[in-house]
């Protein structure tokens, strides 16, 4: 069995919580902008101290209406300055987030909040608000509900004016390190999410090492970030507590769509992103370039940042003529891309799907590390992560200090350490079939290389196993076809069949780009590209690429362009966009039948 376990570097104190990480920061730092909000064109700064100042006046609101210590208060928001001033109110109080996704549906609410216990519950918007009450019948221990955008939070603020500071310090000073900080949801890829308790040490633990691992990230003089993944989810909840132990100035843009115009005033030093987010950032830069005429200066200059990364990590020696190439690139395109993430990201870090070693290299020559990641819910978010000085593309990194991850014999990764979570909320059946011991079945495979770099290779549920007994992980083939610019999602099939095929949606947003581009009507409907031969011919091009990196038996023989997108609103994606494999199975069996209806001739197709 193949472990990796590396101590913790900071000594544990178990009776820390999570709020002591912003009280230890205004004491050391007071006057230092801890966050920036928008203000007009720009950014406004608030203090760490301010920070707190606003904490404690909403804490004491809370404490006002009648939360107790241990209470589970509901939240449905989305990602801004407001969510953060929430969740450190809710710790100051002594109470429980329960962080809901403000794209959840009435069912998805009514089950959690029920699920979790939860007395009250904060909405950002009258639209959240109205998926809430249309469930609140069925919810009779919510006595409590308050909406951010109807000025709600003032008023508690104003309410609180006579509950004094000492009691604040007494709740948020009653939880220990063993006990329960958060309790959030699982995105639910299959069944009914599941609870899982975090504790305050889960997070002050983590947060503490992870800072003294990532410092040349978080602890650097001026650093900075622009949140804009929801904070919902643990991985950027988890960010948004470092950054506070860390001093990190933070910002938020939740409208993806002002991404741009918002990196470009913020300018932040580090970013925290999905995959999906670089592949974006590349295919629309690329189609842009294609769009001026500038379609292959664009990819050979790919091609070069590719090649001059893979030689810089395989530590070769770089020929002088494309040292010269890499110079005029470097001022013809990638100073470009630099300068419109803001101009001063250094790092970035990627994790919840693999991101592919192609666009590790290409930014990594942009000047922009990528330090991909690894974790889940239930390790609060890092068990493993590229280090500014232990680097590797292609892998998800070394074991961050405090945890342990071992493989078992199938390459079922397993974790245990400070960021394991205690259990699954009053599922005590779920919980013992998690844990072997004090490891943790994270239900991914992976490898470990000599140094020990864990890369994944897949979901343990997810292997497909073809008629003929072949072993075959969809994510070898998913993600380089995704990387494609037309291309939405795609699910390889092939359970017990005699070959691999694939349901392939488009992308909407980057669609009618390519289609001008390539002298196609731009208002094309999905449904006339899924059938147009141009189309077609650059899927079949995307699927020709991902059969290169596996054998002829794990290779895509047929597929199928769908015409419709796959979306978190069509029940196909969860909130962190990834495929609920075994919804779209069912929703588009018809598909998956007459794929493998007609009968395919597989002895001459030409592949590796």
């Amino acid at each position: 069995m193949v472990q990796f376990e590396v101590p913790a570097i900071v000594t544990a104190d178990p009776q820390a919580g999570v709020s002591d990480l912003l009280a230890e920061r205004v004491k050391a730092t007071p006057n230092l902008a801890l966050f920036a909000v928008p203000d007009g064109d720009g950014w406004r700064d608030v203090t760490a101290a301010d920070f707190e100042k606003q904490v404690i006046a909403l804490a004491r609101g809370l404490v006002a209406a009648g939360i107790e210590p241990g209470d589970k208060v509901g939240f449905i928001a989305k990602t801004t300055y407001d969510w953060t001033l929430v969740d450190f109110a809710l710790f100051y109080a002594g109470a429980v987030m329960v962080p809901i996704y403000e794209t959840s549906s009435p069912d998805q609410i009514s089950w959690i909040l029920s699920d979790s216990g939860a007395i009250a519950c904060i909405t950002e918007s009258a639209d959240h608000t109205s998926r809430l009450e249309e469930v609140q019948a069925d919810l009779p221990l919510v006595r409590k509900a308050w909406e951010m955008h109807r000025g709600d939070l003032d008023t508690l603020v104003s309410e609180g004016t006579g509950v004094s500071d000492d009691e604040i310090q007494r709740r948020r000073q009653i939880a220990v390190g063993s006990d329960i900080a958060t309790l959030i949801y699982t995105s639910g890829s299959t069944g009914r999410p599941k609870g899982c308790v975090l504790t305050h040490s889960n997070f002050v633990e983590l947060c503490r090492n992870s800072a003294k691992a990532l410092s040349e990230v978080v602890s650097v003089p001026g650093a900075s970030t622009l949140l804009f993944i929801t904070t919902a989810h643990v991985f950027a909840r988890f960010i948004s507590i470092l950054d506070i132990h860390a001093g990190v100035k933070t910002g938020h843009q939740p409208d993806t769509k002002q991404l741009l115009p918002a990196l470009g005033s913020f300018q932040p030093t580090f970013l925290l992103a999905v995959p999906r987010v670089f592949e974006k950032v590349y295919n629309s830069a690329e189609q842009k370039a294609e769009a001026g005429g500038k379609g292959r200066i664009f990819r050979t200059a790919a091609h070069t940042a590719i090649e001059h990364s893979k030689m810089q990590q395989e530590g070769k020696k770089i020929p002088l003529s494309m040292q010269l190439k890499f110079r005029l690139f470097d001022k013809l395109v990638y100073s470009k891309l630099r300068t419109a993430m803001g101009g001063k990201v250094v790092y970035a870090v990627s994790g919840s799907a693999p991101l592919g070693e192609r666009l590790g290299h290409f930014f990594h020559s942009l000047g922009v590390t990528i330090l991909e990641g690894y974790g889940l819910t239930e390790t609060t978010a890092p068990a493993t992560v590229n280090l500014a000085t232990k680097s590797k593309i292609g892998t998800v990194g070394p074991v961050l200090p405090g945890v342990g991850v071992r493989l078992g014999e199938d390459g079922e990764i397993e974790v245990r350490g400070i960021n394991v979570f205690k259990e699954y909320w009053r599922n005590p059946e779920a919980t013992a079939e998690a844990f072997d011991g004090d490891w943790f079945r994270t239900g991914d495979i992976g490898s470990f290389d000599s140094e020990g770099f864990l890369t994944i290779t897949g979901r343990k549920k997810e292997i497909i196993v073809t008629a003929g007994g072949k072993n075959v992980a969809p994510a070898a083939l998913e993600d380089p076809i995704r990387s494609n610019p037309i291309v939405g999602q795609v699910v390889v099939v092939g359970d017990q069949k005699p070959f691999i095929s694939a349901l392939i949606t488009l992308d909407s947003e980057m669609l009618p780009t390519w289609l001008s581009n390539n002298g196609l009507p731009g208002d094309m409907s999905l449904d006339e590209a899924a059938k147009n031969e141009a189309v077609r011919a650059e899927v079949q091009k995307a699927v020709d690429i991902a059969n290169k990196r596996v054998s002829r038996a794990e290779s895509i023989r047929k597929f199928t362009i769908l015409p419709t997108e796959w979306s978190e609103a069509s029940g196909h994606l969860t909130p962190k966009m990834s495929i609920k494999r075994n919804v779209i199975m069912s929703d588009f069996a018809k598909d998956i039948d007459e794929i493998y209806a007609a009968p395919v001739n597989t002895s001459n197709v030409s592949l590796p």
